[in-house]
């Protein structure tokens, strides 16, 4: 396939080169893997106000319209230098089902401080039990209310150590791998009911095995969903292969 960039995307690349060529070299990815946090949020920061968190959405939820493509010359770029800040998860699969599924009171809250920099999210939908079948969901939600309290496990959360927020797959009727019945839901990564136990990934990202122990959640979109749309943007962190050490920390 023969893709032809615009003069914008060109632009783009450049200047996402340029900045990673200036203040991400090898030696500084090494110090920020090797920090307690694990990110440099000064560089989330210079992200944002490149603007390369605002590309992929659309002018009406306060990015630039750049969609897809934009999405790939930044990743290629950040791919190049291994850049360990979480454009994919917090950008890409989080903002991205927010931008999909989410009411425009969600839309309206939470995606401003994405694209700002000013808030991280991760998508927590894999189980132990799972093998990264997205209908294969134990994780339980049921509605108290105007408001769902969840409870169950999720394993391999990449950048849940860094997140404010979770998007978490929770299933609302039918068994355990029932392929419908199963929701998406945003979580307070610091809510109570919530814990992390935290890791290296194998390429020095940090990860964490979320326990939801009745923690009340928000439910992304109007109603729950008995054929979930997520599903195909989930597949993205089953390639970011990871390991987890003997003894995770609590965090």
């Amino acid at each position: 396939m023969d893709i032809q960039f615009t003069e914008e995307q060109d632009m783009l690349r450049s200047s996402v080169q340029r900045l990673l060529r200036d203040q991400y070299d090898f030696d500084t990815r090494r110090k920020i893997v090797a920090s307690e946090q694990g990110f440099s949020r000064k560089q989330w920061e210079a992200f944002a106000e490149l603007g390369l968190l605002a590309a992929p959405f659309s002018e009406d939820a306060g990015g630039f319209g750049g969609g897809s493509l934009s999405t790939m010359i930044i990743m290629q770029e950040f791919g190049r230098h291994l850049v360990v800040e979480p454009f994919v998860e917090t950008v890409v699969l989080a903002g991205g089902l927010i931008e999909q599924a989410g009411t425009s009171e969600q839309k309206q809250g939470f995606i401003p401080g994405i694209i700002d920099g000013s808030k991280i999210w991760a998508l927590a939908w894999t189980e132990k039990a799972s093998r990264f079948d997205f209908a294969n969901v134990a994780t339980r939600a049921r509605c108290e209310g105007s408001d769902y309290v969840l409870s169950g496990q999720k394993t391999m959360v990449i950048a849940a150590p860094w997140a404010d927020h979770l998007i978490v797959s929770a299933r609302t009727s039918g068994d355990d791998r029932d392929g419908g019945g199963v929701s998406l839901f945003v979580v307070d990564r610091r809510a109570v009911g919530v814990d992390l136990r935290s890791f290296k990934t194998i390429d020095g990202r940090r990860a964490a095995e979320v326990d939801l122990r009745e923690v009340h959640a928000q439910l992304l979109g109007g109603k729950a969903r008995a054929s979930p749309r997520w599903m195909p943007a989930a597949s993205v962190p089953s390639a970011l292969s990871a390991r987890r050490p003997s003894a995770p920390s609590a965090s």
